[in-house]
């Protein structure tokens, strides 16, 4: 046989790609609908999945290398259509509330990690929410005040969309909050004297917030580094980062050069920042299948928790209030227009009624303008809609980018928060699915747990980790474990423009893979959380491994 030159040049690249991993002995869910369950697979040592199944066979002419998985599941690589990356990361740097149960638990908290600080620093922390609490009521700065008199103390609310400040913090904040005034499309909280109390929800942050000293370039480095090995340990090989600045896309660009990126990052540009100037100016950016951005992240409202979504009529447990719209639609729609303009797809936090409702008529407006975009635009959370909106969401051929866990973690208070009749258009991710809409799921960490498990859980169970409330809370609105499965991945895939690269387990796409200690397709409910991440694989490469999980290739 005489090779010619690009057929000598095929030989040696698959050489190069040896040996091949097979994967045998294995339940492996590939989320194909060709073959959605298949007992073995083989990629190669370059991250490519060469067949699956019986297709195995075929390579009998390469070097493979037999992995007998004994009887272990692999699913797709866990993709993350809503998190932040970088607050993932500082949260490990940080005091974590999360779970606290009153103000004194957070004081406790906040005293134990102050004795590594150094005198003149800030003490920063996140994931407080009143809602677990007794008194169930906004805190204030004198709570703090005891505590810490002299050092600033800034705790963002578990949603990130409040912070809560003492009296130090708000001394040295960019504005005098004497008076009555109030910032558009955000609330200083004052007492019945006009005073600040200290909370300051959505764009009110931003006082404080900007006279935090900026966090070093080592902190920043270690906080990514941390960020990557809790993401790799929970089973994620990928993720929606939702505003990403542009320094932080440097950042990652950084980290891509030298080789340390372990998880796939799409972007979305930080809002109308210098982000999106770039992508307007030079287009789509990829850095081959691992980091890439086309789209932008922009606000409509705020949160339940913090009653800053927006809503069409008063909150059911606080009338005469009806959240905040971040900037006036109009504004909003500007923006919408002007990034469709530039070709990019367009995703905007929506939580209230009349937040989603604002984003809707934003996407109609942009549409008629710039018919030529590729589309996918998404709405970040969808979590209460209007009844006659629900439709419209499918109409405009969106993707809706929601957050299994949100559910579980707001059904406490949700319906306090909007009564009954509203509830039904809430966190109504069954019903999106059968109008046809597109489900991209994630957690949105560090609000929630980064775990796709857990994720997965409440997708099928509506049930939180304790198993409350027996049947499910609005359980009609469950999805089945096929689809909850394809929403953390290929949906995923599919809301970042990936579907041809990742998010199953084909030939021709990367190997992006978990290793499962259970079938979570199979076992009941309550043993889903007991599953643990074995392997983590990403483009062929083992990027985390669990102490029980031996040796694998």
């Amino acid at each position: 046989m005489i090779l010619t030159l690009p057929l000598l040049a095929a030989v040696l690249n698959t050489a190069s790609c040896d040996p091949v991993i097979v994967l045998e002995n294995a339940v492996i869910h590939t989320v194909a609908e060709a073959s959605p369950r298949v007992d073995r697979m083989a990629f190669d040592r370059c991250g490519e999945i060469l067949a699956t199944g019986d297709a195995v066979d075929e390579l009998k002419d390469r070097q493979l290398k037999l992995v007998d998985l004994k009887g272990r599941t692999v699913v797709p690589g866990f993709i993350d259509a809503h998190g932040h990356l970088m607050g993932l990361g500082f949260q490990q740097l940080q005091p974590n509330l999360m779970g606290t149960g009153s103000k004194a638990d957070i004081v406790s908290v906040l005293k134990a990690f102050e004795t590594q600080l150094p005198e003149e620093a800030w003490l920063v922390g996140r994931g407080w929410d009143q809602n677990d609490w007794p008194e169930k009521a906004f805190p204030t700065r004198q709570d703090l005040d005891q505590a810490f008199p002299e050092r600033p103390v800034w705790l963002e609310r578990i949603d990130g969309h409040a912070g809560w400040a003492n009296s130090a913090a708000l001394a040295q904040a960019d504005r005098d909050f004497s008076g009555s005034w109030q910032p558009e499309g955000g609330r200083i909280v004052r007492d019945e004297e006009g005073q600040p109390t200290g909370v300051l929800v959505d764009t009110a942050m931003q006082f404080v917030e900007g006279a935090i000293p900026s966090p070093s370039a080592d902190e920043t480095e270690l906080a990514l580094d941390r960020a990557l090995t809790k993401a790799a340990s929970v089973g994620l090989t990928g993720v929606h980062d939702a505003g990403t600045s542009l320094a932080t896309w440097a950042r990652y660009e950084k980290k891509h050069r030298e080789g340390g990126l372990t998880l796939r990052v799409y972007a979305m540009a930080d809002g109308d920042r210098e982000m999106l100037a770039r992508l307007c100016r030079s287009g789509h950016i990829q850095h081959d299948n691992w980091l890439w951005a086309r789209s932008v992240k922009f606000y409509a409202d705020g949160a339940l928790g913090s009653r800053g979504a927006a809503l069409l009529a008063d909150y059911h447990d606080d009338p005469g209030n009806r959240g905040l719209l971040i900037q006036p639609p109009e504004a909003l729609r500007a923006q919408v227009t002007g990034a469709a303009g530039c070709g990019l797809q367009v995703n905007i936090h929506a939580i209230g009624d009349r937040g989603n409702r604002v984003v809707l008529d934003a996407y109609a407006r942009a549409a008629a303008s710039h018919p030529d975009n590729p589309g996918r635009h998404r709405i970040e959370h969808v979590q209460v809609v209007a009844l006659s909106d629900l439709e419209r969401i499918a109409e405009q051929g969106l993707v809706a980018s929601m957050q299994p866990t949100h559910a579980t973690s707001d059904m406490y208070w949700a319906e306090d928060r909007v009564g009954p009749q509203r509830i039904r258009g809430a966190y109504a991710w069954a019903t999106l699915e059968k109008l046809g809409v597109p489900l991209a799921l994630g957690s949105d960490f560090p609000v929630e747990k980064p775990d796709p498990l857990l994720g997965f859980y409440a997708s099928i169970t509506r049930r939180d980790e304790s198993g409350w409330p027996e049947g499910g809370w609005r359980a009609e609105e469950a999805l089945n474990r096929q689809r909850a499965l394809y929403g953390f991945t290929l949906g995923a895939a599919y809301a970042g423009f990936a579907e041809r690269v990742i998010g199953s387990l084909e030939a021709g796409k990367r190997a992006d893979l978990v290793v499962l200690s259970a079938d979570i397709m199979e076992i009941p409910e309550e043993q889903i959380l007991k599953t643990r991440v074995l392997a983590t694989v990403v483009d062929g490469r083992v990027v985390f491994r669990h102490a029980d999980a031996g040796e694998l290739w």
